[in-house]
């Protein structure tokens, strides 16, 4: 493919430069690094501390969870105010872009592109809520595509059946950074937000009931829960160890045997479990949302959301091949094989602007109004 001129929209509630703060960020970061070294020219649309490879356009100076944290913010007028003035800058900046790659969560983009035929590919990377549920919807057409990171995922968005511009896209790994360990240290790992919906108490518990060490690893975003129902369980060979750049993560994550994955929400793919069978650690995971499609054969999950089950599952996993589980991890979440299916998507877009398709008039709340034609007057 000619070298393209892509428009990279991320969320902007963090930002976008190591540590990161979840799987979006890190995806994000990943895209604009990816596609940069393959020669395209990309502008990151993200908030103005990210770090990431590409021209950056600041969406806002800083992330807005500094100031307005989403455990606290989250639904109210002030931060859907932010969301809005943010996004609504995209408009008069989209033009001239071959293809624009939306991972922003934001109504606003998909919209856009339906109206004013701009070809998009949106990755959809958490379940859908109603505000951008509605959005996608309403948008689908040949130049306006979307993915979601798993088959679960996708039937969660278009429970009676997804459109034929609705695509699955696995997240990619970095299998450089994320290389290949023959032998654990015989300890487990858990790593990613604490916070309730990540179930780290569960992974505390389960580790003690096998009789396993334990390194706990990310951001405390709940710092209640995490002082709460986290720390009093900590102690001996279980303790808590900070928030890692992705290379040290990749070098603890390795030297592990075992990776404790402890969802209790409809996670959408998973991204510390694939990082961990990329190295050849395999998984004990909770079976809630994705799990099962990500972790297939490279670990084993639990009956039930319960630490006993996990440490069930703890001693199945241990059992299996490294090697076993590595190769699995290459053969479905390669980075280079993301970025391939991304290229596909963004010709597929490209291609189909001109494609017939009925009008469509939204809301004016539903998205940002067109500029007003200046006028010129002659002195």
């Amino acid at each position: 493919m000619h070298r393209l001129k892509i428009a990279l929209i991320a969320h902007i509630r963090h930002p976008i430069a190591e540590p990161f703060m979840g799987g979006m960020e890190a995806h994000s970061f990943q895209l604009a690094k990816s596609l940069s070294a393959a020669g395209h020219e990309v502008t990151l649309f993200a908030t103005g501390d990210s770090k990431a490879a590409g021209r950056l356009f600041p969406l806002l100076e800083q992330h807005y969870d500094r100031r307005y944290p989403w455990h606290e913010f989250h639904g109210t007028e002030v931060l859907n105010a932010l969301l809005d003035e943010a996004f609504g800058k995209l408009l008069p900046e989209l033009a001239g872009f071959d293809v624009v790659h939306n991972n922003s969560l934001h109504r606003y983009p998909p919209r856009l592109s339906r109206r004013d035929r701009i070809p998009m590919v949106t990755s959809l990377h958490i379940p859908p809520f109603d505000a951008l549920r509605r959005a996608v919807h309403a948008s689908a057409a040949p130049w306006c595509r979307f993915t979601v990171c798993s088959q679960q995922q996708r039937a969660i968005w278009w429970p009676g059946g997804a459109p034929p511009e609705a695509h699955v896209l696995y997240n990619g790994i970095d299998l450089e950074r994320f290389a290949f360990r023959p032998r654990g240290n015989g300890r487990g790992i858990w790593a990613g937000r604490i916070t309730p919906t990540k179930g780290t108490h569960i992974a505390v518990a389960a580790a003690r009931r096998a009789g396993i060490g334990l390194s706990i690893y990310g951001t405390i975003e709940h710092r209640d829960y995490f002082e709460t129902e986290v720390k009093p369980l900590l102690g001996g060979d279980i303790r808590y160890e900070g928030h890692l750049e992705t290379g040290e993560l990749a070098e603890a994550m390795a030297a592990a045997s075992v990776l404790l994955f402890t969802p209790l929400w409809q996670e959408p793919f998973g991204l510390v479990a694939a990082e961990a069978m990329a190295c050849g650690v395999p998984v004990a995971s909770l079976d809630n949302g994705a799990s099962r499609e990500i972790v297939g054969p490279g670990g084993a999950l639990a009956t039930e959301d319960t630490a006993e089950a996990l440490a069930a599952a703890i001693e199945v996993a241990l059992t299996r091949e490294r090697r076993d589980v590595r190769r699995w991890a290459v053969s479905r979440y390669g980075q280079s094989a993301m970025i391939d299916s991304c290229l596909r998507l963004y010709g597929q877009a490209m291609q189909g602007v001109d494609a017939p398709a009925a009008p469509v008039a939204f809301e004016p709340s539903m998205l940002p109004q067109r500029p007003e034609p200046q006028t010129v007057t002659a002195a």
